[in-house]
């Protein structure tokens, strides 16, 4: 299976310019055979927006997410929707199960090739010292784990990275793949590449960590980019410099199946 790690450039509030880039770096790389495709983080509104959160909100029945599906169904690919700010609210109103009847969530949709959704997850660890993500969303309370491609899927976002059991979590329902859309400022970018290496090398598990670009003056931030795609050795099979781009690899169950067998240190656990 071919992954795309689409490391977009996020312009802060701007939600149809981000998602007409969305688009496109998504259909390019479908063309160029990409089977399952990742955004990170907040990719619509931009995570340091944090002022644009209220009003940009959507329950998982708004049309925006219709949108989201046709770019997977249109392209015939998988595609995990980096995250989006959900309203629990208009979301609990839909019939939809919420970790909370009010508030907002920091959220990510797995959609299959035909468009359909598979998988939701919503952020478990938000980020402390005082910040406005701990301060705005609520945490997510269930997994989201997605048969696709051969492989076990497990869905987790940016600052969960922090939280080796989580993961655990994730490979006692089987999982043998991570996907982490994320939105990873400077400077703490040695955290960023060994925190998603180790939780590879810990799991024998491949993992795809989506980064986006950009500025948030306001918030005086900067994403640091260098997403990557990490084997199950926890070695990158690709990775990006800081600028927009799309990095692409090969993910095989037979190589954890593989690695598995050959380093068998899951057994060992206790």
């Amino acid at each position: 299976m071919e992954v795309a790690a689409i490391q977009l450039g996020v312009e802060p509030g701007a939600i149809e310019a981000n998602l007409d880039r969305a688009r496109e770096a998504v259909a390019d790389a479908a063309a160029e055979g990409a089977d399952l495709a990742v955004l990170p983080e907040q990719f619509l509104v931009g995570f340091f927006a944090f002022d644009e959160y209220s009003t940009q909100a959507a329950g998982l029945d708004d049309p925006l997410f219709d949108r989201l599906a046709e770019i997977a169904a249109d392209n015939d690919i998988a595609l995990v929707a980096g995250t989006v700010v959900e309203s629990l609210a208009a979301s609990a109103a839909a019939g939809y199960d919420v970790p909370a009847s009010d508030g907002y969530a920091n959220t990510s949709v797995f959609f299959d090739r035909d468009g359909q959704r598979c998988g939701i997850y919503r952020k478990h660890h938000l980020f402390g010292y005082d910040s406005a993500e701990s301060e705005l969303l609520v945490a997510g309370d269930s997994l989201s784990v997605v048969e696709f491609g051969g492989l076990t899927i497990g869905t987790t976002t940016c600052y969960d990275l922090r939280f080796p059991s989580l993961y655990r979590r994730l490979l006692d329902r089987g999982v043998d793949c991570l996907v982490v859309p994320s939105a990873w400022p400077y400077p703490r970018i040695e955290h960023w590449e060994t925190l998603g290496r180790a939780r590879a090398i810990e799991n024998l598990s491949y993992l795809i960590a989506v980064n986006g670009t950009g500025s948030f003056p306001a918030a005086d931030a900067q994403l640091c980019g260098r997403s990557a795609i990490y084997d199950p050795w926890g070695t990158a099979r690709a990775a990006a410099g800081d600028g927009s781009t799309t990095i692409t690899a090969t993910v095989e169950p037979a190589a954890v199946e593989e690695v598995r067998s050959s380093f068998p240190a899951l057994d060992d656990r206790r």
